[in-house]
């Protein structure tokens, strides 16, 4: 199957690079200012902000199915405007679109978010994703959108630098104890994203990892994992701190597991393993 992943050079998009490339699909990756391994893809340079461009691209390497893992934190072009982009692309091939988006779509003031709650951001990023989710559903209906929270693995991720700057000395800061997510470990999630769209699931849902922690206990993890001490990481409240964004997200995944056969662990499992 051809498979385009957009944002490929990233994080999460080398990771599903990796994946479908392994599982045996004719896989074209899109970056911007860096391509990633050309064993594994077809390297295609793309400004998802510029819609000729994305258009192009997509027209001509005409994918089945499109995985959108693309963001900027700090850009409403890259994260809302590129998804519009890329969603009009896929519609014009006729192929399935798997966009990722973000538990950030919600403030924090409900209990627990399953994939029937309405996005109410209360941050710029918040209110991209949510734009980003509107776009896509309003341009291609039958595509997923796929919620995510905090992505580790491998050491690779930035929560897990921070953690390592802290534990050892070399940095200064706090850990949130009153910030809570679901952290998902990047392979789980490559894995039910590449699943959804081979299976050509459509509508919401939630991927996140089975335990819901706090910013400082996932800090303790992730320093234990590495042989580091704890106790050298220092706590504070994001509550009072200046710190924008929502303080408890806690997604609530039951619906959409039971759509995927990939298990989503939770971070006290797949952190409980020493990184090779």
């Amino acid at each position: 199957m051809r498979v385009l992943i957009v944002g490929g050079s990233g994080f999460l998009g080398s990771e599903l690079v990796r994946r479908c490339a392994a599982a045996g699909h004719d896989v074209g990756a899109t970056y911007l200012t860096r391509p990633g391994d050309p064993a594994q893809a077809t390297w295609l340079r793309m400004d998802v902000r510029e819609r000729r461009d994305v258009a192009a691209v997509i027209d001509a390497f005409r994918p089945e199915m499109t995985i959108n893992a693309a963001y900027r934190q700090a850009g409403w072009a890259t994260t809302a405007d590129g998804a519009a982009h890329v969603a009009a692309g896929v519609a014009g091939v006729g192929g399935r679109l798997v966009q990722v988006s973000s538990d950030v779509v919600f403030s924090g003031a409900a209990e627990r978010y399953d994939e029937t709650c309405p996005p109410d951001p209360i941050t710029p990023y918040g209110a991209a994703k949510a734009a980003a989710e509107t776009a896509v559903r309003a341009v291609l209906p039958d595509a997923a959108i796929a919620r995510t929270s905090l992505i580790l693995g491998h050491g690779r991720s930035g929560h897990e630098a921070l953690v390592r700057s802290l534990a050892s000395g070399a940095g200064e800061g706090v850990l949130f104890t009153d910030d809570v997510r679901c952290p998902v470990h990047v392979c789980d999630l490559a894995a039910a994203l590449v699943e959804a769209a081979v299976l050509g699931l459509s509508g919401v849902l939630h991927v996140a990892g089975a335990d819901a922690v706090s910013r400082y206990e996932l800090g303790v993890l992730i320093a234990r994992r590495d042989g580091l001490d704890p106790a050298r990481l220092r706590t504070g409240l994001r509550a009072g701190s200046g710190v924008p964004g929502p303080l408890e997200l806690r997604l609530d995944c039951s619906a959409t597991q039971h759509r995927l056969a990939t298990r989503l662990r939770g971070a006290r499992e797949f952190l409980a393993t020493p990184t090779a």
